[in-house]
């Protein structure tokens, strides 16, 4: 007969040193142990099986609460559903509930960024991504569940940039895209990716070619090369040097600010290909011009040109410091340090005999005809040191002496 046990019972129950248990009847009983706690357990039997189900401790489960979970549980025994189960796979539930709660937008793509880093060959990807989906992304994602996001969250993020801002908008959408397939892979969302473009975002947004306005890196014509070189040598400092280095050699930004000392081997500059956008190796031929731009810098720090003063003292220089230079001499709106890779095969082409190979390989560049590739598998180092040796005479006015 069930209802056995009275308050007074429970509260009555003290430490013996052993287990014991009080029954209340219909499968309920209250569990002593050796130390005195107290805790409720119901026992039935299911397909001819015994088994037990813990209900709580007391005095946090009543007497009248744990009659109530007995009676709810010997309903479900009685329709063939066992309620400890039943019980576990509503703890499993409110879980994944509450983990797809906890996996916000910016959790996940913490989380991607660090998967991805071993695949990338700088690790100045893994700031762009964190940068752009933060400024981007964030003020409208980023503390929402992934499992809530839907396509007209994504198009709040990327309209204001669309049309405005198309380059990044497109690396945005990637990127917002990788990050909500990672959340379904891990289950934490079903359906569709609402950052997907065909067949979803393609009906809100117009095409990125059709609003992209294409802008190649700003280049001084050649023609004008030899003046500014001129006005170049009147200014001091690791910015000045820098860019003039990286004129000589036809080389991007990265490669010349991130140049070691370890990497000049006699007349010849080894850029290892971690460092190469193409990721291989580049052999650069250095003039005696370029020879004597290092030179000069200081050699008992690792990179070639670095902070000279303040907090970054012998730090690598910062991407932007020739950009700067070029803005302080009436510059900004003419030239770009990349542009003179521009301008250098833009005299070369137009103006000497210099094979167009040569002078692709000399800006690291990768040949677009497949075939011309696979015969070309040489680097042409020494007839790229003669394009670079008549490049500098030119540059520097040295041709015409």
């Amino acid at each position: 007969m069930a209802g056995k046990l009275r308050t007074e019972d429970i509260e009555g129950a003290t430490a013996t040193g052993r287990e014991y248990r009080l029954q209340d009847g219909g499968g309920l009983m209250l569990k002593v142990a050796p130390g005195g706690a107290r805790s409720w357990v119901f026992r039935y039997q299911l397909f001819n099986r015994r088994r037990s189900m813990g209900l709580g401790g007391y005095p946090l489960v009543s007497l009248s609460e744990a009659r109530r979970e007995r009676d709810r549980a010997r309903k479900l025994v009685r329709r063939g559903i066992d309620p400890q189960a039943e019980k576990d796979a509503a703890r499993a539930a409110q879980a994944a509930a509450e983990a797809k709660q906890a996996a916000t937008f910016n959790v996940l793509a913490a989380e991607l960024i660090e998967s991805l880093k071993p695949g990338w060959r700088n690790a100045k990807h893994a700031d762009q991504w964190a940068n752009t989906l933060e400024t981007y992304a964030g003020p409208v994602l980023g503390e929402m569940p992934v499992a809530d996001i839907t396509r007209d969250h994504v198009v709040e993020v990327l309209r204001p940039i669309w049309t405005d801002k198309p380059e990044t908008a497109g690396r945005v959408r990637g990127r917002i895209e990788k990050v909500l397939d990672l959340a379904k892979a891990r289950g934490l969302r079903t359906g569709d990716n609402p950052a997907a473009w065909r067949g979803n975002l393609d009906a809100e947004l117009p095409p990125l070619a059709k609003v992209r306005n294409v802008e190649h890196h700003r280049g001084l014509p050649y023609a004008e090369a030899p003046a500014f070189w001129r006005e170049l040598e009147t200014r001091t400092g690791a910015g000045a040097a820098a860019l003039r280095f990286a004129i000589l050699t036809g080389c991007r930004t990265g490669e010349v600010l991130g140049a070691q000392w370890e990497e000049i081997q006699g007349e010849t500059w080894v850029i290892p290909g971690e460092r190469m956008k193409a990721g291989k190796e580049h052999r650069v031929p250095l003039t005696a011009e370029a020879l004597a731009v290092i030179e000069a810098q200081p050699k008992a720090r690792p990179f070639i040109f670095t902070q000279p003063k303040g907090k970054r003292a012998g730090e690598k220089l910062s991407d932007n410091s020739m950009l700067s230079l070029l803005k302080r001499m009436g510059y900004g709106e003419h030239a770009t340090t990349h542009g003179f890779r521009s301008t250098l095969k833009t005299w070369a082409g137009e103006t000497t005999a210099h094979p167009r190979e040569v002078i692709e390989h000399a800006l690291a560049h990768r040949l677009k005809d497949k075939a011309e590739a696979a015969y070309q598998r040489g680097t042409l180092l020494q007839k790229r040191r003669q394009l670079m040796t008549d490049w500098a005479a030119y540059v520097t006015g040295s041709a015409s002496e």
